[in-house]
């Protein structure tokens, strides 16, 4: 009962009396954002108030913190799943859950970090068996932390990374880093300290900066599902694919070879079973069948589940990933315009892309390979995002370059993005479905992606929502009609979409 723990001295803090106490439970908002930003507010006044006990400040804490569970899913979930959020409202989302992990985070370190320094003291042996909830629900905030600037496709700072290893040796230490919790009351199945720990080192070594946000959610609820078979520990084994310094400040590494010096806080992990469990799961979903045992929620496609799980595989691969082509360093700048509307203008002719270049930016160019650039930006809007089109000239060039954003990664005020080329030929065309009258359908803009290799496949970039299988096109060029049979749907984004269609050259 939570009245026991006000019958002891009572704190001088208001939350410290049994019916205050009692009343700002019961008085919380049923707004999402006023709920936490009250709590919020409660938990840093609680962080000056030095009287009260690890046991009962836990259970103030904990008590508060459960309340707001459901309003804390629901900010996030709209940060996510809320089409064409403004920016003013994607910070507040944002910042509000944060802010408020943060701030939960350290309560939670602090009521262990009280325990483990006097344990003795009064009250403690009441706490000592609250201490694996209490940890684990500080690794979860601080995860969690992590995961939201993951989201925002920024740099992890160090605090982040000791405060997430640390806690984690401690509980290793004193025995309790493997005792099964249930975070939060309702939610399915058991955790732990390791679990929590070991489940951020597994995403932040999947190269998740390549996905979208709402898939870097996906990736985290599949790598909780295949977590019991990654194999973590102290030793290096001959399979361990990953290492960290869980007293350190970095995060993990893929092992090419041991570390030169063995240090006691090193940690290896390795996929173990679940890399075959998640071969298992994606030839499941390439049939169109999502495991209602995922659950990964019902707006999800098999084709949103199948990208994410074959991203994981590529990483969670016995084979270390292969760059295709090699990088050579460079310094030079590219002007670079953003959309499908401005490279069909781009690559429509000179006199379409006199009235777009005006609008470029300027990049730098760090480094180029036949298979796209890696840039540096600070003048990037808030249009910038993995999947976004972008139709580049590099400095000097007298041609345009089709490519697309793949990787990105933001610190302070400058991005950096991976950028994958799609043509160096592109052509914009006007196509028309052939089964219903040439001259009668409303044309279809694309842009040809036309490659040296030639062969009778052509691929073709659309607008979202304009390719079928079911649809043969048609285009003149250069006085001559070709005839498209779609192949398949190669790629689709929010803004466009890839084709693969056999060409035949109509007399």
């Amino acid at each position: 009962m939570i009245l026991n723990f006000f019958s002891a001295a009572r704190p001088n803090h208001p939350l410290g009396d049994a019916k205050e106490f009692k009343r700002a439970l019961a008085g919380l908002p049923q707004d999402p954002f006023k709920a936490i930003d009250e709590v919020y507010t409660w938990f840093e006044s609680l962080r000056q108030a030095d009287d009260f006990r690890p046991n009962h400040l836990f259970k103030v804490v904990s008590s508060l913190d459960e309340a707001v569970q459901r309003h804390l899913k629901s900010l996030s979930r709209n940060y996510l799943q809320t089409p064409r959020l403004s920016k003013n409202d994607e910070n507040r989302l944002w910042s509000a859950c944060f802010n408020y992990l943060g701030e939960v985070s350290w309560l939670y370190a602090h009521c262990v970090e009280r325990f483990h320094k006097n344990p003795k003291d009064k009250g403690n042996d009441v706490f000592k068996g609250s201490l694996p909830l209490a940890a684990a629900r500080c690794m979860a905030a601080r995860a969690g932390q992590i995961k939201g600037i993951d989201y925002r496709y920024g740099v992890v700072g160090e605090d982040l990374w000791r405060g997430l290893g640390l806690p984690y040796l401690t509980a290793e230490t004193e025995g309790y880093s493997t005792k099964p919790v249930q975070l939060y009351p309702g939610e399915h199945g058991m955790t732990s300290v390791a679990q929590q720990y070991l489940r951020t080192l597994v995403r932040e070594s999947s190269s998740i900066g390549m996905l979208l946000p709402f898939e870097i959610e996906l990736a985290d609820r599949l790598i909780a599902h295949f977590l019991p078979g990654f194999v973590f520990g102290k030793e290096y084994l001959p399979g361990s694919m990953y290492w960290v310094d869980a007293a350190g400040t970095q995060p993990p590494t893929r092992l090419a070879a041991p570390p030169a010096q063995s240090v006691a806080s090193l940690r290896f992990f390795q996929p173990g079973t679940a890399y075959p469990a998640l071969e298992a799961l994606m030839r499941q979903v390439e049939r169109g069948t999502i495991p209602d045992e995922l659950a990964l929620g019902a707006d999800l496609s098999a084709a949103d589940v199948l990208k994410v799980l074959q991203h994981l595989a590529l990483y969670w691969s016995p084979t270390a990933p292969q760059r295709e082509h090699v990088r050579h360093a460079v310094k030079t700048r590219m002007a670079v315009l953003q959309g499908f509307d401005s490279s069909l203008a781009v690559f429509a002719g000179n006199v379409a892309r006199l009235g777009v270049e005006r609008l470029a930016e300027s990049w730098v160019v760090e480094n180029v390979s036949q298979g796209g650039f890696r840039a540096g930006t600070n003048e990037a809007g808030d249009w910038l995002k993995v999947g976004s089109l972008l139709c580049m000239q590099p400095e000097g060039g007298n041609n345009w370059i089709l490519g697309v954003v793949r990787r990105r990664s933001v610190n302070t005020d400058t991005q950096t993005v991976g950028i994958q080329t799609l043509s160096r030929n592109a052509q914009s065309i006007e196509l028309r479905p052939r089964t219903s009258g040439f001259s009668a359908t409303d044309a279809i803009p694309g842009i040809l992606l036309r490659e040296e290799s030639g062969g009778d496949l052509m691929r073709l970039l659309l607008p979202s929502g304009s390719f079928s299988v079911r649809a043969i096109l048609e285009f003149v060029l250069d006085g001559k009609r070709h005839l498209l049979t779609p192949v398949e749907l190669e790629e689709a984004d929010g803004e466009f979409e890839i084709g693969a269609y056999r060409e035949q050259i109509l007399a």
